[in-house]
């Protein structure tokens, strides 16, 4: 699984570490409570992922193997708080909103397990990209959780967006809408996973029966 077409495909369809893994749960469910929250999250997983996976792959041939675990963690552990000091200073708004979890991506298995499975043993442009890939999986799955959940439980999209993003053009809203509480509780978030595993689900047994 080297070439780019695979890789990308990899990171957004089959390996999707959202929907077919299933890691990086947490802000996945937590964040997930509005479409904004999800796009500043996503964007900083994918911008970690892909800075993460070039920076092992530069390093792998000066570090021992009994001592890459460590070093990976170092140089994941610099690129998430280099990231979130530069949100601090450039998007204030919204890292008080998303808080913990942006040093939470330290956590995030997804960033270990592709530094270990895929940078360390390839070129950084190709490790860069599939860290780019697995990152952007992760971003659509978490965007798609939080634009079903706003809309359903609020009748908006990218509310605050002109706030915490500057992109006020993006704000769009159901006048009179009477909201749906479940959908913005914890539970929601739960329920719409599921949604979108079973979809997927179906959608490849369909293509495996279609296929015969």
């Amino acid at each position: 699984m080297s070439s780019p077409r695979a890789i990308l495909e990899y990171g957004l369809s089959s390996g999707n570490t959202g929907l077919v893994q299933l890691l990086g749960l947490c802000p996945l469910l937590a964040v997930s409570n509005n479409a904004v929250n999800a796009l500043g999250l996503g964007l900083a997983t994918v911008l970690a992922l892909t800075c993460t996976n070039a920076a092992v792959a530069g390093v792998r041939r000066l570090t021992r193997r009994d001592v890459r675990i460590p070093a990976f963690v170092m140089i994941i552990a610099a690129v998430v708080t280099s990231i979130e000091l530069a949100m601090r200073a450039w998007l204030p708004e919204l890292h008080a909103v998303l808080g913990l979890f942006i040093p939470l991506i330290v956590t995030n298995c997804a960033l270990m397990g592709r530094a270990e499975a895929f940078a360390s043993r390839h070129s950084p442009g190709l490790a860069a990209l599939d860290g780019f890939a697995i990152g952007l999986g992760f971003l659509w799955v978490l965007l798609a959780i939080g634009a079903v959940r706003e809309l359903a439980g609020e009748g908006s999209l990218f509310a605050g967006a002109g706030a915490l993003l500057g992109l006020p053009a993006l704000e769009v809203s159901v006048p009179g809408y009477p909201g749906f509480l479940l959908a913005v509780l914890p539970i929601g978030a739960f329920v719409v996973l599921a949604v979108l595993v079973a979809i997927r689900q179906a959608w490849r047994l369909r293509r495996a029966e279609a296929a015969r």
